[in-house]
């Protein structure tokens, strides 16, 4: 069974020696590739020099280095963590053990139980569990850490995969990829430290928290139109109706419709609701359809065996 390690990074000369050469230890027949986003210091000769493949992706964003990440490796497993040090690279096996006999698509290495203070920015762990939250209340509560960067994916995920973000949004794009096509997932606990002295992080607390939940409404849009568009029609039919009713009263009690810009406003608006609920239909069809392709792209491909059966 073929492993192979892949690390995103960026600007992360001081960490990454330290993050090539745990996974060598933990993992040591496995390929480890560090893809380099345009870094301005010494990573690429200094992640070379611990021992990695090197390879770059001249698109700016995790979620471009991802992209290209997943099109480029040919593995049986895939473990994708960040290349800041602050994954335990001990829990490399633990989670490639759980994905193969459980039969499992991707596990997540979850953060939220560290005991170290420092680990989490300030507001991180709160945006954290507010994000995820949200994902878990729109496709389904499966997920306590969604946007953790330690990951162990099969070949199926990793092929059938459409990633489109481009940044740290990607995290959320895997977990509602699983989600909407109800693939089967675990999380584990695994230990989360501080960076290294002398390491900073490249994530945004407001820009990239903004574009999560921007990923995360596109997402719903896409995967759940109906729920999407009607509650937009709902809206728009709460607004008609609130500003329609006084209207049509004194109409039924006087014959006359003295507020006629009202009336049209008002009619507009419920036009414009029904239009809504239409596209709703419309799109969970498309939606459907496109389901329909994804799935059959990921059955396309073989399932993970776990070796031990397989000599049984």
């Amino acid at each position: 069974m073929k492993v192979a390690v892949l690390i995103p990074c960026y600007n992360e000369e001081k960490a990454i020696p330290m993050v090539v050469r745990d996974f060598r230890a933990a993992l040591p027949d496995a390929d480890i590739y560090v893809y380099d986003n345009n870094s301005k210091d010494r990573t690429i000769d200094v992640a070379r020099a611990a021992g990695a493949l090197v390879r770059s992706e001249p698109l700016q964003g995790k979620g471009n280095v991802v992209r290209r990440m997943f099109a480029d490796i040919e593995a049986d497993v895939y473990v994708m963590v960040d290349g800041d040090a602050t994954y335990d690279a001990g829990s490399a096996q633990k989670l490639i053990d759980r994905l193969v006999t459980g039969h499992l698509d991707m596990v997540i290495g979850s953060r939220l139980n560290t005991q170290a203070a420092e680990a989490f920015r300030a507001g991180h762990h709160f945006g954290n569990k507010l994000l995820t939250g949200t994902v878990s209340h729109i496709f389904g509560d499966r997920f306590d850490d969604m946007l953790s960067g330690y990951r162990v994916f099969s070949r199926r995920f990793v092929k059938s995969f459409p990633a489109v973000s481009s940044g740290f949004e990607t995290e959320t794009e895997l977990a509602v990829h699983a989600l909407s096509l109800r693939l089967p997932v675990a999380e584990i606990e695994t230990p989360y430290g501080a960076r290294p002295e002398g390491s900073v992080s490249k994530l945004s607390t407001y820009r990239d928290g903004i574009r999560i939940s921007w990923m995360i409404l596109q997402l719903f849009r896409e995967e759940r139109p109906m729920v999407f568009f009607s509650l937009i029609a709902l809206v728009l039919a709460l607004v008609g109706v609130a500003l329609g009713l006084p209207v049509v009263v004194e109409f039924t009690e006087t014959g006359l419709v003295p507020r006629l810009p009202t009336a049209l406003l008002a009619t507009g608006i419920m036009v414009l609701a029904f239009l809504s609920l239409v596209a709703g239909f419309i799109l969970d069809n498309v939606t459907r359809g496109r389901r329909e392709i994804k799935r059959l792209a990921y059955l396309a491909l073989p399932p993970l065996e776990d070796p031990h059966e397989r000599r049984a």
